[in-house]
């Protein structure tokens, strides 16, 4: 468990550091066998990229580091409980285990509210807030069908 809170704390150190740099306060750090891989901090209005978020930089930089797209084997430390958009992506990314620090409660009491998007996702697609809609189904699944019969691919 000792190590466990090292990692916990260097992720929220970075948390810290991303505050002082005029980022979002989050943190996050991938270990594997005991030694860190890669590192993330929330850099969503430096980068004005939506996806900035600390879990999914660390995660590409780990996958990138590792050369690999599936990180079983890690585990990640996260400063806060993560948002949908990065808990879905520690869940594709396989990793063994994930540690969190604050809560999405905390996160909400300071301004991060993600409720309303799990409140989404349990809505039909028509019932949604985002206007969305399917179109041209039958040309798109060509590629699904091309994928389905290809002999030589890389599942994930």
């Amino acid at each position: 468990m000792t190590d466990d809170m090292e990692f916990m704390r260097l992720a929220i150190r970075l948390s810290l550091e991303s505050v002082e740099r005029g980022g979002g306060p989050f943190g996050a750090v991938v270990v594997k066998n005991g030694e860190v891989v890669a590192t993330g901090s929330n850099s969503v209005t430096q980068h004005n990229d939506p996806t900035a978020h600390a879990e999914i930089i660390a995660i590409r930089e780990a996958a990138r580091k590792l050369n690999t797209y599936d990180l079983s084997g890690c585990i990640i430390y996260s400063s806060c409980e993560p948002c949908p958009m990065c808990l879905g992506a520690i869940y594709w990314a396989h990793f063994d285990k994930l540690f969190y620090a604050n809560t999405k409660t905390d996160a909400q009491n300071i301004g991060f509210d993600d409720s309303f998007i799990y409140e989404e996702l349990k809505l039909n697609p028509a019932m949604r807030n985002l206007p969305i809609s399917s179109i041209l189904r039958e040309e798109a699944l060509v590629a699904f069908e091309a994928w389905a019969n290809k002999p030589d691919k890389t599942e994930y």
